[in-house]
């Protein structure tokens, strides 16, 4: 049949079986046995644009780079219409990943997304305002959501302090999928979208480690986290800021604030004595004054940061048991 006076085959029998098969196979984590019928698929049908597409979603999941910037290429090459085709995203996460970054402006572009400044001969693109987001860490374990800032459509850089069962550091930035895997909302309306991590784009110098307070208040704690924000470093309050869900709960629609207050959040599986809202509660009283908190600092500042912040008020804060963990 024609298009727009262009050819456009349907896709044969074969080809959708080995497209199909090969499906199968990703989702089993048989990347090799799938590569070899998406190859097939692509030897039958080589001028449809998905023979492309789809090989190019699978050097991405094997994060072969190189493979995914030449099978994305061969695809959008091939494409009827000329913006928006998911396409040119997978193009953009692979330039990305090899910073190739004409070809990363050139793919935001033609997806349909304006990228904001001068064309520079190899800069990164700068200033698209993306504002935040949520990114899973290591999706296939622990799946650690944490916030961060997104830098363009493909990298986020980690503003909280993960978990060291991560293996991730505050500050790092890692190259993340496309479509949102879940929405974290907040009490003032609006919501953010969750994207899955595919791996670690720059690492950070910055250690993590944690350490056990005695804040008598909120106030307190919070007096910690502004004196590390204001030192160019980061603490948080793993006692209220983690939480234990499970994969539902995190993959879904999900309140950000909850479990703050006096409102019990049915979607915190944390038990008493555990990191989490729910485990740092006590009979009668929402606050605890001991506090698991992560910090992420140089080793010759983070002495002197809990120090100095015991140092303002004596009577009311005390630190202990400080340990690198990241």
């Amino acid at each position: 049949m024609k298009i727009f006076g262009k050819v456009r085959h349907r896709p044969s029998a074969s080809w959708r079986q080995a497209t199909d098969r090969a499906f199968t196979l990703i989702g089993d984590g048989r990347y090799e046995d799938a590569g070899a019928l998406l190859t097939k698929a692509a030897d039958l049908e080589p001028w449809l644009s998905e023979s492309w597409f789809n090989l190019a979603l699978l050097h991405k999941f094997r994060h072969d780079w190189e493979q995914a910037r030449a099978a994305g290429l061969r695809a959008v090459a091939l494409l009827d219409k000329e913006t928006g085709a998911p396409d040119w995203w997978n193009v953009g996460i692979a330039a990305t990943a090899l910073q190739d970054w004409p070809l990363a402006r050139r793919a935001w572009q033609a997806y349909g997304l304006k990228v904001p400044g001068a064309v520079a001969a190899g800069a990164e693109p700068v200033g698209m305002d993306l504002g935040s987001a949520a990114v899973r860490l290591s999706p296939e374990g622990e799946a650690e959501v944490v916030w961060g800032r997104r830098l363009d459509p493909a990298r986020i850089e980690v503003l909280s302090i993960p978990l060291p069962s991560s293996g991730r550091r505050w500050g790092e930035v890692v190259l993340h999928d496309g479509v949102p895997n879940g929405e974290r909302t907040t009490s003032a309306g609006p919501s953010y979208p969750v994207f899955d991590e595919i791996e670690l784009w720059a690492p950070s110098p910055v250690p993590t480690w944690v350490v056990l307070l005695e804040a008598a208040t909120e106030a307190d704690r919070d007096a910690l986290e502004k004196l590390a924000a204001d030192a160019g470093f980061a603490a948080e309050d793993w006692s209220s800021s983690v939480r234990l869900l499970c994969r539902a709960c995190s993959e879904g629609r999900m309140p950000s604030a909850e479990g703050e207050g006096e409102h019990l959040d049915p979607h915190d599986h944390s038990e008493p004595g555990h990191p989490g809202p729910l485990g740092h509660r006590t009979a009668g009283d929402l606050w605890s004054p001991e506090r698991e908190c992560g910090i992420a600092a140089p080793p010759g500042l983070v002495r002197g940061l809990l120090d100095g912040w015991v140092a303002d008020s004596p009577d009311s804060r005390e630190w202990r048991d400080l340990e690198e963990v990241c």
